[in-house]
C-alpha cells in the first residue's frame, strides 16, 4: 500500500517563556526597562533543553545581571492567540550587581508599589500581582 503524503503533521509552534518576580529583603521588586516594551520582570525564551526553571535563573542574569534563587512556581500566562505560554517564579537574588544589557537599558529594586506605577502593560502589573499574592496560585491566565 501506497503512503498518502498530502497529509504531512506539522507540529504546532508555541513559545515559552520563563520570568522572575525578584524581591530582596527590603522587599523590593527587580525590574528591567526593555528597550519596546518599558519596566517589566526579567524574563525571555525558553531554550531547546533547558529547564523553565535554568531559563528563569540565565534570564535574569543576563538581562540585570543578579544571580537568583526560584523559591517557588507560581503560575502561568497564557497569550492564546500569540501561542506563548509565559511562566512565573517567585526568586530572591542571592548574588552578582545590577548591570545593562542589550535587552535592558536600566535596571534596579523598587519599592512595589512604585514598580507597579512604573510598568505600563497592564498584563505585565497583573503578572507580578498575582506572583506577590499566594492566594491565587497557582494560576492559569489566558489572554
Amino acid at each position: 500500500m501506497g503512503q498518502n503524503t498530502s497529509h504531512i503533521y506539522t507540529p504546532s509552534k508555541h513559545f515559552v517563556s520563563a520570568a522572575t518576580i525578584v524581591l530582596n529583603d527590603q522587599k523590593e521588586l527587580l525590574l528591567i526597562k526593555g528597550p519596546m516594551r518599558g519596566w517589566e520582570m526579567p524574563g525571555g525564551i525558553v531554550e531547546e533543553g533547558e529547564s523553565l526553571k535554568d531559563a528563569a535563573i540565565r534570564e535574569t542574569k543576563e538581562e540585570s545581571g543578579i544571580d537568583i534563587e526560584v523559591l517557588k512556581f507560581c503560575g502561568v500566562f497564557q497569550n492564546v492567540n500569540k501561542s506563548i505560554c509565559n511562566t512565573l517564579f517567585l526568586a530572591e537574588p542571592i548574588g552578582g550587581k545590577l548591570t545593562t544589557s542589550p535587552e535592558s537599558l536600566e535596571v534596579g529594586f523598587f519599592p512595589i508599589e512604585q514598580a507597579l506605577k512604573m510598568i505600563t502593560i497592564d498584563n505585565f502589573r497583573k503578572r507580578i500581582e498575582y506572583c506577590l499574592d499566594s492566594s491565587k496560585q497557582p494560576f492559569y491566565v489566558e489572554f
